[in-house]
């Protein structure tokens, strides 16, 4: 009897165990086993792209993809996980912003799923955590490619650059319908032509099937499809010239523009000062952007394509030809110019640059000296009505068509214009302004650039661009050039008034250019302009050394060469440098003597070797 009870308390006991490790297995640890048993399955795990990488128009790479490693923890392999931060601490050097993040990552992590402690390590820090691993249960360093920009900020204007996808990013992603091919992928071009040329840079995801067991393990590869990198693409742009040209503007604030008259590629598109791209792609933090954001020589701005600058004197020989078209003159009209000119009915005197005047002056000595007086006349005789319609022709007032998404339109006026913007009549004033690029007037470097390309290929029009060519797997294609509607004039010998005093510019001792393209080996059309950058009393007088230097005058200058068979064409535009071609000049005859003499003789030896 004595024994069959302890035989039957011992089963009672028995029951009660397995009752209680029923109750801890089915009640209190039913989601943690769910999640194992869901996880012991097949997982489809999608394979990022390569991202295409970008070369320049001799090959060489601007935009490459390198191999950073960061450390990871899947926190449910790892003991004494504080502990073991803390001799990483020692060992590695981990900031407290680190590891407080690492924090905030694994509270919204599950915790069999690697969390992100530290990106980009060094070489260096890699292999002192390699030797000592083993001492690092569930830590691992995992390689990946990261975006680098060799050059840094010599390019990002032009090529911009690729950050971490945001919520607006998504957003876009999701009305486009491309989600499925962002999946992994946790970066997207931002600006530039990274952002402009995503979709071919991008390429498409890939994928494998793995069986992974309780812990998110993968215990093999069932099935892989390989991603499909994203194309290369080849640019015009030279780096030789790229890099001369910043050279060249030094701690100017500006920007610089040289494009190929026969093409529209663009061999260069500088603007400064500039910033470094590779901050963005590894994470700027908000102090470093708010530098950026907030610094007053605004950095961030692409000055080539969104600076607004009055277009000054450069756009004399495009009124010139207007005058001619509609009349006002003709080649042979002379006037007097005494140093200023009035408004007929008024009292106002429009000063020239030149306080004694120019004398007597016919159309092309007004170009090549830059006459204010001759231009305030002729506009005001075409009128505001007929000046607006023709410079649009010329692209002032729309955007040029450069592929890059970072473009202002800046300002064409009209009455309508005006009217709209202030609501205000249109006044004959106004007019005599804009008849030599001041006033409401406003223009973007790349369209100076485009407008001189128009001149100097006798009004047909070329849309610049920066692509050359898309490197796929079965060689290299050219995209097509677009071209507009040509700009016709009653007498095309206009153009070859126009462009002779464009050469009188640089070619004769009167000319205001010049000085900085003597003795050249080739020859050189091109013209000056001086923009005001705040208004002067009529009786005041100009004085760079006694003005703020933010108030000085910007200096332009716009030219092609050669003057007899175009090739390229540059706009260069330096702010608050004083004014006069004696800035810009110089600049544009240092970029011409790289072209003719080392980037043409190079290309003719590399056809002749090709």
């Amino acid at each position: 009897m004595r024994r069959t009870l302890v035989v039957f308390i011992a089963i009672i006991i028995a029951i009660g165990v397995l009752i209680s490790n029923l109750y801890y297995l089915q009640i209190n640890s039913f989601e943690s086993f769910q999640t194992r048993s869901n996880d012991n399955r097949i997982n489809v795990q999608t394979v990022p792209p390569n991202r295409g990488l970008i070369y320049d128009r001799n090959g060489i790479i601007l935009a490459e993809n390198r191999p950073v490693y960061s450390l990871q923890v899947v926190v449910r392999k790892t003991k004494n996980l504080t502990e073991k931060i803390d001799n990483l601490r020692d060992m590695l050097g981990l900031t407290d912003k680190e590891v407080e993040s690492f924090y905030s990552r694994n509270r919204y992590s599950r915790s069999f799923k690697p969390v992100l402690l530290r990106d980009q390590l060094s070489e260096k820090e890699v292999a002192l955590f390699t030797v000592n691993q083993h001492l690092f249960k569930g830590f691992s360093i995992q390689a990946n490619l990261k975006r680098y920009y060799p050059f840094g900020e010599a390019f990002t204007h032009v090529l911009g650059y690729i950050a971490k996808i945001n919520s607006n990013d998504i957003k876009r992603i999701d009305e486009r319908g491309e989600t499925a091919r962002y999946r992994g992928t946790h970066y997207i071009g931002k600006l530039g032509i990274e952002k402009y040329y995503e979709e071919l840079l991008h390429g498409k995801p890939g994928q494998r099937q793995v069986e992974v067991d309780s812990w998110g393990k993968v215990i093999r590869v069932l099935n892989f499809t390989p991603p499909i990198p994203g194309k290369d693409i080849k640019l015009n742009i030279d780096i030789q010239l790229q890099l001369k040209a910043q050279n060249l503007l030094g701690d100017t604030r500006g920007s610089i523009i040289v494009m190929d008259t026969r093409t529209g590629g663009v061999l260069s598109l500088v603007s400064n000062p500039s910033y470094d791209p590779n901050l963005f792609v590894q994470g700027i933090s908000s102090k470093k952007y708010n530098e950026l954001l907030n610094s007053k020589d605004r950095p961030l701005i692409n000055r080539a394509t969104q600076g607004r600058y009055p277009p000054a004197s450069t756009i004399k020989p495009q009124m010139a030809l207007l005058a001619l078209d509609t009349n006002v003159i003709t080649e042979h009209t002379k006037i007097k110019d005494p140093g200023w000119w009035i408004v007929p009915g008024s009292k106002r005197r429009f000063r020239d640059w030149k306080r004694w005047g120019h004398g007597e002056v016919d159309v092309n000595h007004a170009i090549e000296q830059s006459c204010d007086t001759f231009f305030y006349d002729a506009s005001y005789k075409i009128g505001i009505d007929r000046i607006n319609p023709f410079m649009e022709k010329f692209g002032f007032g729309q955007y040029s068509g450069l592929d890059l998404g970072e473009e202002t339109k800046a300002i064409m006026p009209s009455r309508e214009w005006k009217r709209e913007r202030y609501n205000a009549p249109w006044y004959d004033g106004d007019t005599i302004s804009v008849g030599i690029g001041q006033g409401y007037w406003t223009v973007t470097p790349i369209q100076l650039t485009q407008a001189t390309a128009t001149l100097a290929r006798r009004g047909e029009i070329i849309t610049p661009h920066i692509l050359h060519s898309i490197v796929g797997d079965g060689g290299e294609f050219t995209p097509p050039v677009q071209a507009s509607q040509p700009i016709k004039l009653k007498d095309e010998h206009y153009w070859d008034i126009a462009l002779k005093a464009m050469y009188g510019v640089t070619s004769n001792t009167r000319g205001t250019g010049h000085r900085a393209f003597a003795n050249t080996s080739y020859t050189v059309a091109g013209k000056s302009g001086t923009a005001q950058v705040i208004n002067m009393a009529e009786d005041e007088e100009y004085d760079a050394e006694n003005i703020s230097e933010r108030h000085r005058d910007n200096a332009m200058f716009v030219a092609f060469a050669p003057y007899e068979s175009p090739e390229i064409v540059t706009t260069v535009i330096l702010e608050n440098a004083g004014g006069g071609s004696s800035n810009g000049a110089p600049i544009v005859r240092a970029l011409f003597d790289e072209y003719f003499d080392h980037i043409k003789t190079k290309d003719k030896l590399d056809e002749i070797d090709g």
